[in-house]
């Protein structure tokens, strides 16, 4: 381990011991806890990411993101103030469960579509809260220099579109364009080498976060058209930041 990652493990370590008090301090206030989305950012700051936003984060959206690293969460949050939907499997982890718990992660169940109706009464319950949730439509990371297909049963949750109050929820394609994608994404790269190969780098990561317009007309006729159209809104900016274009489906 470089001498910088152990100076950003230790400035992350001391960041969080200062969150987690101030989200206890201020627990007891109504509605969602300020803190974790400003945790997130700070681990963003100190990771050495530098964050530019093109278009306007929505105040009210469920989000769906190309994923290309561990850092698209801590910008996501740092941009959006979103809070996330992630798959069951990361409840076997108890730290990290609690942390995701704390930011109000959705916990849903991928492989079983009998469980679609309690998602969608989740994710309604959870943007009553947030206001912003991002999902990850390829269902895991890629190399962030191409789109992985998008996974249509993954938006099964979604479909209709949930509501609250104000009525349906806005559905926001973001593109996340990281300037070294091959070098930063995870790929096939174990997740704590990744972390502090990351923490390593001299040079920051720079990321790009384009918040495209929201899904209109026949793009949200079902699952598959929505699919279909974050796969083409997606590629297309892949494309115009000059990385490479692989639409697909699944």
């Amino acid at each position: 381990m470089s001498w910088r990652a152990g100076l950003r493990l230790v400035a992350m370590a001391i960041w969080l011991v200062g969150c987690v008090t101030a989200y206890y301090l201020v627990a007891i206030l109504p509605g969602r806890n300020p803190v974790p989305p400003v945790f997130l950012a700070g681990i963003a700051f100190i990771a050495g990411v530098e964050i530019e936003v093109r278009g306007t984060p929505p105040r009210r959206a469920m989000l769906l993101a190309n994923h290309v690293s561990w850092m698209d969460i801590p910008v996501l949050a740092a941009t959006a103030r979103s809070a996330f939907v992630a798959h069951d499997g990361l409840q076997g982890h108890p730290i990290l469960k609690r942390l995701c718990e704390m930011n109000r992660t959705v916990f849903i169940a991928r492989s079983r579509r009998h469980t679609v109706a309690d998602q969608v009464a989740q994710l309604r319950e959870a943007l009553e809260v947030n206001h912003v949730l991002t999902l990850f439509p390829e269902g895991t990371t890629g190399t962030g220099d191409c789109l992985l297909p998008v996974k249509s049963s993954l938006l099964s949750a979604i479909d209709p579109p949930p509501e609250d109050h104000d009525g349906p929820v806005p559905i926001v394609p973001v593109l996340l364009a990281y300037e070294d994608a091959p070098d930063v994404a995870w790929g096939d790269q174990p997740g704590p080498e990744n972390f502090i190969a990351i923490l390593s780098r001299r040079e920051p990561v720079r990321v790009t976060v384009h918040f495209l317009p929201p899904l209109a007309g026949e793009e949200l006729a079902g699952r598959k058209a929505m699919a279909a159209a974050i796969t083409a809104h997606l590629s297309d900016g892949l494309n115009a930041a000059g990385l490479s274009k692989t639409p697909a489906l699944a």
